[in-house]
């Protein structure tokens, strides 16, 4: 497996030329973003991914966690890496210094997170679950709630779960069972089961804290009756130190297709009597304080999507650069497999698209910075409208291109990439559980198209449309060809948002039919208005004389994307504007013959 190596220049360049990080600095709450602390804070991030995280990855991938009676061992080595990554400070970059955070904006933090997942996946799935926790707990819990476990979650020496799935449910989170009764003292006990549960069982912490969603007696039925409770693995005493085990345990973790290192766990909770939780947030109102931290990892495992691919691009890059097979039809006859036109196609498939998903989510985490730090309320609130908005689209667009982009990398390993050994089938394996992660892709899209594009009667997706109208009306010189491509695609994406909007409540069906292919044509669009925006800037650096190099090979991998991939947005209008009628001509008997 080639070794990982962070793109600090790219990420670099998205920061300040795409999520616009010097304005997000300016903003109150946000001086910590000062130039050169991000710097510094971006460089030993890249250090400690390739150094320390990098040479787990195969490690865990090949022996992975362990479960012995109710006992789960990491992967050798992960536990004396995460005791370097609490030291480091690394889990609290975000987070309010008055809880031990760093007080740096989202779009940094995602930077780090994207160089720690590239290195080592499996392993960053632990601060990502906790860092959901931390935000729900930081948004919904009580004050004392937030005095006794806001600082060691923040800091990381406890780390976090989210407990939703059960066995009867998957998905529908409204069908869970498991159940809380009020006791005298105001705490609450807890029985039930949950599965899929990432890192519900370690030893990298001293205390770990679910967040556990379970039905009070008489409660609503559906989602609209479920409320959330905190359930720490260990008691904590008056005095702040750890106490007695809680009752809950776990009694098993599932054999999986990939990221073998994180523990996914099954737990039961109440199996002696009840395990003691607290409620975050008010009864029967579960669902909104979980969404909280769903949403926060949802466009963390976006992230996941952008950084697998990167690891998997460096290793096909690599591999194709030292390959020595058949004549190339251009370059030395010495050169490698990198020389001929496919396998140079597939690599600036991967590439372009991986700068494309890059952009997208910094966007993403940029527009959430604003929505919490802008002096302006409207602007704000404008900002959170795109939040909701994009989240889906990052989520479930990269997590898709993940997966597909680490199959290119394998393809162009040819038949060394299906050999476990060269570790590209490893990032294929890893890449697989992102789409499904955090509310499926199909969920995403659902989501997308009932709740998100009607925002604001759909102004909020007619403005974003405006914004890359107006760009593109504005190109000229050089770049003057990503005109009509990106004109183009933004009239893809209207026709389409303009025919789904006036269905969501007239036939919901039609539009759910087309919600995933809506939800493609508006990644891909969304990407390449981004690259456009990035060849702009890298154009101007290019001509004031700085590292003419990188700032030419981005606008040459935005070139091919508005060649190569944008002109796939068109297509997706007929699929998304189809309606349901196809779906339903087959019946279900005939369909599962």
């Amino acid at each position: 497996m080639a070794d990982y190596r962070a793109p600090l220049k790219e990420i670099r360049f998205t920061l300040n030329h795409i999520a616009d990080l010097p304005a997000v600095a300016a903003f109150p709450g946000c001086e910590n973003a000062d130039a050169g602390v991000v710097d510094a804070v971006l460089e030993e991030a890249a250090k400690f991914a390739a150094g320390v995280l990098a040479p787990l990855n195969r490690g865990g991938d090949l022996q992975g966690s362990k479960y012995e009676n109710g006992v789960v061992r990491t992967a050798p080595g992960f536990a004396d890496a995460y005791r370097q990554f609490v030291e480091g400070g690394w889990n609290g970059v975000p987070f309010e210094p008055e809880h031990g955070g760093g007080g740096l904006p989202w779009a940094v933090s995602l930077a780090v997170q994207e160089m720690m997942t590239s290195a080592n996946m499996a392993f960053c799935l632990c601060p990502l679950l906790n860092q959901g926790a931390v935000e729900a707990i930081g948004t919904h819990g009580t004050e004392e709630q937030k005095r006794v476990y806001l600082e060691h979650m923040v800091s990381g020496r406890w780390t976090g779960t989210m407990n939703l799935t059960e066995p009867q449910a998957g998905s529908d989170v409204g069908a869970l069972r498991s159940k809380a009764e009020k006791q005298a003292d105001g705490s609450y006990r807890i029985q039930g089961q949950k599965i899929f549960i990432t890192f519900g069982e370690h030893d990298m912490a001293e205390n770990i804290i679910h967040l556990v969603l379970a039905r009070l007696p008489g409660a609503p039925a559906g989602t609209r009756g479920i409320s959330l409770f905190l359930v720490p693995k260990f008691l904590v005493n008056a005095d702040g130190s750890l106490g007695e085990r809680n009752d809950l345990r776990c009694v098993s973790i599932e054999h999986k297709l990939g990221i073998h290192g994180s523990p996914t766990c099954v737990m039961s909770f109440g199996d002696n009597g009840g395990a003691t939780g607290w409620l975050v947030g008010e009864e029967n109102k579960g669902m909104r304080c979980m969404f909280t931290m769903m949403n926060n990892a949802r466009l963390s495992v976006g992230l996941q999507g952008l950084a697998i691919a990167e690891r998997a691009y460096q290793q096909a890059a690599a591999f194709a650069r030292d390959r020595r097979q058949g004549k190339p039809p251009v370059g030395p006859e010495t050169g490698g497999i990198i020389q001929h036109p496919d396998v140079r196609r597939m690599l600036l498939l991967m590439k372009s698209q991986i700068e494309a998903m890059r952009a997208l989510v910094y966007l993403n985490a940029q527009s959430m910075d604003v929505a919490r730090h802008h002096p302006d309320e409207a602007e704000r609130k404008r900002a959170q409208h795109l939040v909701e908005l994009l989240t889906p689209v990052s989520k479930g667009w990269s997590t898709d291109l993940g997966v597909e982009l680490t199959s290119i990398g394998v393809q162009i390993h040819g038949g060394m990439g299906f050999i476990e050994e060269t570790g590209a089938a490893q990032h294929m394996r890893d890449s697989r559980i992102a789409p499904i992660y955090e509310g499926t892709n199909g969920i995403q899209a659902a989501d997308l198209v009932m709740r998100k594009l009607p925002l604001e009667g759909g102004e909020t997706v007619r403005r974003f449309i405006g914004r890359i109208e107006t760009f593109a009306a504005g190109l000229s010189g050089d770049l003057g060809a990503f005109k009509a491509p990106l004109t183009d695609a933004a009239v893809a994406l209207r026709t389409a948002s303009e025919w789904l909007l006036p269905k969501v409540g007239s036939d919901p069906v039609a539009v759910a039919a087309g919600s995933s292919p809506y939800l493609r044509l508006f990644g891909t669009v969304a990407g390449g208005y981004l690259l456009a925006v990035g060849a702009e800037a890298a154009a101007r650096e290019a001509a004031a004389g700085n590292d003419v190099p990188f700032h030419k090979a981005k606008i040459a991998t935005a070139r091919f994307y508005m060649e190569q991939v944008l002109p796939q947005a068109a297509a997706l209008v007929g699929p998304a504007t189809a309606g349901a009628e196809a779906l339903y001509q087959i019946d279900d008997d005939l369909l599962c013959a």
